[in-house]
Formats: structure tokens, sequence, C-alpha cells
């Protein structure tokens, strides 16, 4: 029973950050928009039966919630503590430090394409720009690199977060530009 850390207000008014003691996951990322996304995940799923949940985001030893606008805060943050505190922590096996039940992730082509152009705007969000976006709740995930169109998704607090997808998305494709290809365009979805 992961036990939790902190709590942590994000950008994004209707998104708290959990700060978990425990990981649920081991670097992969899990992003439910729904209910019925949620409904095969017991985490998720747990969370959205609590009610006034719009989204659930995790990974490693945060959890992401966004409420609805009518929600308050302190109504319902005791409520989603619970199955929280009551989610099983994900152990690591200790001969390969991966988790034998951690899921793949949801853009995984992107992320093991042996294009050289897409690697390197990965490890440029992995040293630049996703730190910060967890920080605040959120995560990135790369879609696609198609004929010069990155085509990224916004995770966790970033996904409904208005700066995300003014300016946040274009200080990414400013980088991009900058520091890869002049020529690409990016568009979040």
């Amino acid at each position: 029973m992961p036990k939790i850390a902190d709590i942590q207000e994000t950008p994004n008014p209707n998104a708290v950050k959990f700060i978990l003691k425990e990981p649920v996951s081991h670097g992969t990322s899990h992003s439910f928009k729904s209910a019925e996304d949620a409904s095969g995940n017991v985490l998720a799923k747990s969370i959205f039966d609590v009610g006034e949940v719009v989204s659930v985001f995790y990974m490693d030893k945060m959890i992401t919630v966004e409420k609805t606008d009518e929600a308050e805060w302190d109504e319902i943050l005791p409520e989603l503590a619970v199955p929280i505190r009551a989610a099983e922590p994900v152990l690591v096996s200790r001969s390969n430090g991966y988790s034998a039940s951690a899921a793949v992730g949801g853009a995984i082509a992107a992320a093991v394409s042996d294009d050289p152009k897409l690697a390197a705007i990965n490890e440029l969000l992995d040293d630049r720009i996703r730190p910060y976006l967890a920080g605040d709740g959120g995560w990135l995930e790369v879609l696609e690199l198609a004929d010069n169109t990155l085509r990224i998704r916004y995770e966790g607090a970033c996904g409904s977060c208005p700066s995300s997808l003014t300016g946040t998305l274009m200080a990414i494709e400013n980088l991009i530009r900058e520091e890869i290809d002049p020529e690409i365009c990016v568009v979040a979805t």
C-alpha cells in the first residue's frame, strides 16, 4: 500500500499530483481520459469510482488526478486518498531492475524507432522538457514523426492545461527546430 508523501498543486487548477513513497509503475506511463478507458486498470478505475474525476495519469511514484470544474478539492482529496493508499506497489525484480507487471507505454512504436531524428527528439525531450512536465504532474509522449510533423500527446495535468496547448507547445517546437531540424512542426493531439 503506497503511502502518500505529498500532494502538490499543478499549473492546471483542476489537477493535483500525489507523490508516493512507493512506485505504482516503473518507467511506464498510464493515462486514462474516462472511466471507460480505466475499466481494465484496477488503480485508475478505483480513482474514477470516487466520482467527479475527469482523468487519471500515473507513472513511477506519481499519480495526477484531474477533477471536474464543479468538484471542490477540500471535499474530493480525502476520498481520492483512499484508493491511492490501497494501490499495490509495483515490485522491482532484483535480477533485471524491471517489474514483471509493468505494461508497455502508449507510444511504443516511436520509442523503439530506429529513426535517428526521432531518437534525437526523444533524447532532447527527456533532457529538457519531460522533467519539467513531470514536476507539474504531467508528461508528454511522442506519437509519430511523419513528413516533418511531430505528433505528441500531453498526459496528466498537462492534458487539459491551456498553457500546454499554447506556450509550452510553441516552446517545444522552437527547441526542436533550433536543435534538431528547423522544418519540424509540432502538433498536440
